[in-house]
């Protein structure tokens, strides 16, 4: 038996499948809610909340109405779909064969005091017996703000029966509680999907930034190759302006160099972690040595122990950022200071690196953590605006969490969380 409503047409059931998606509630859909107890349907489960309370409101419809049976009702251009009952177990059908399928759309409560006598459902499978012998049968639209009827809230008897206009109230009331429900889980799908696709373009972007990065780092190293031989060539003068464009060449080579490699630091944050448990005091030997030179000659690096469950590589990164931060933005004349700990708490481990450096305005700390972001202050060293940003990517795919403070006495100090066991986050 064909469908005889507006939404017959192929382009009014391109428009149901499409809306019903939106809100995760085709059966064979991948964020479907409607799979939930459904037969043959996918193992796809509402969340916990939604599913509470539709229960909660079918059982709630059933005794106001003072009826055994009370269903929330999906229509798909195909298919019946039960999200919840009381007094039976949910199931799907035809849509053909749907009592609700034949009123929902009429934008009003439908009440049939006996089904039977009702020529619009009296040859019906769940009328003759075929199915079921329903009798009493009330139906309330479950309309979106837009106007969308998504299907309906159904209460029934085998026997005949009425309601009163309070009860029709009431049961217009609860399809309202219904649709509030589908309509913050069709917020959830809409998040699920939002970041899903923030992933997808965050692992892209990485992608192409690595791809680039890797690219260019060839080129520019070849040419600053042949400016270390050229500067070694006896024919150039060291007083000549060929000497002095070539110190140039080298050095804004040099500095580009160092963006490249953020940039690939940056791309490959994230990913497969492997945790383990990480002395803290070691990871700092570690980055000092790394940075070495001035660095080692300049900062006096403090260091209380802790283990740290954190993936050793992405760790000493973050140190390698955070101390060199401390070297690049110094307070003149003042010897740097630099000190790092890690607090153990219920949470996680925190690692902190606090120095007696610039400090940054606690208006600029949140901006400074985004990427390609730098203050631009007087006697600032250059750079790339990636060092803090790659520090919050560290952190954010161990499931933690970075902010920044001042230090005690002036400076900065960067608090780094790393959860104990914590779920990984995505970069």
């Amino acid at each position: 038996m064909a469908h005889t409503d507006a939404l017959s047409f192929p382009d009014a059931d391109l428009k149901r499948r499409s809306v019903l998606a939106e809100y995760g509630l085709l059966p064979d859909g991948p964020d479907s809610v409607a799979a939930a107890k459904v037969p043959d349907a996918p193992d796809v489960s509402p969340s916990a909340s939604a599913a509470r309370a539709l229960n909660f409101l079918v059982d709630l419809a059933a005794k106001l109405c003072g009826v055994p049976f009370s269903v929330v009702n999906i229509i798909t251009p195909e298919q019946r779909v039960q999200l919840a009952a009381a007094g039976l177990e949910p199931g799907l059908c035809a849509r053909e064969d749907s009592m609700c399928a034949k009123v929902f759309q009429q934008g009003r409560t439908t009440v049939v005091p006996d089904a039977a006598a009702d020529p619009r459902f009296a040859d019906n499978p769940f009328v003759t017996g075929e199915m079921a012998r329903v009798r009493f049968y009330a139906s309330a639209p479950l309309q979106t703000g837009s106007g969308f009827a998504l299907g309906s809230l159904c209460v029934f008897s085998d026997v005949p029966a009425g309601i009163s206009a309070e009860q029709i109230a009431m049961l217009d009331v609860l399809a309202a509680q219904v649709v509030e429900v589908l309509e913050l889980q069709h917020r959830t799908v809409q998040l699920h999907q939002a970041l899903a696709e923030l992933e997808r373009s965050n692992r892209k972007l990485a992608e192409f930034a690595g791809r680039v990065s890797h690219d260019l780092r060839i080129p520019l190293t070849t040419i600053l190759g042949y400016v270390e031989l050229s500067e070694e060539d006896a024919d150039i003068s060291p007083g000549g302006p060929a000497a002095e464009y070539l110190q140039r060449i080298g050095g804004s080579g040099r500095r580009m160099l160092g963006m490249l490699d953020d940039v690939l630091s940056y791309s490959q944050v994230g990913g497969t972690l492997r945790r383990h448990s990480v002395p803290l005091r070691a990871a700092v030997a570690e980055a000092v040595s790394d940075l070495g030179g001035e660095f080692g000659v300049t900062a006096a690096v403090a260091c209380e122990d802790a283990d740290v469950l954190a993936d050793p590589a992405q760790l000493r990164t973050l140190l390698q950022n955070l101390l060199g931060n401390s070297y690049d933005y110094r307070r003149p004349g003042e010897d740097l200071r630099i000190r790092v700990s890690g607090l153990a708490d219920e949470r996680g481990v925190t690692v902190r690196v606090s120095d007696n450096g610039k400090g940054i305005a606690a208006a600029d700390r949140e901006r400074v953590l985004e990427p390609l972001v730098r203050l631009h202050r007087p006697g600032d060293a250059p750079g790339s605006g990636l060092g803090l940003a790659t520090c919050v990517r560290i952190v954010t795919s161990h499931g933690g969490e970075l902010s920044i403070t001042d230090s005690p006495g002036g400076g900065t100090t960067v608090s780094a969380l790393f959860p104990e066991g914590g779920q990984d986050g995505f970069a």
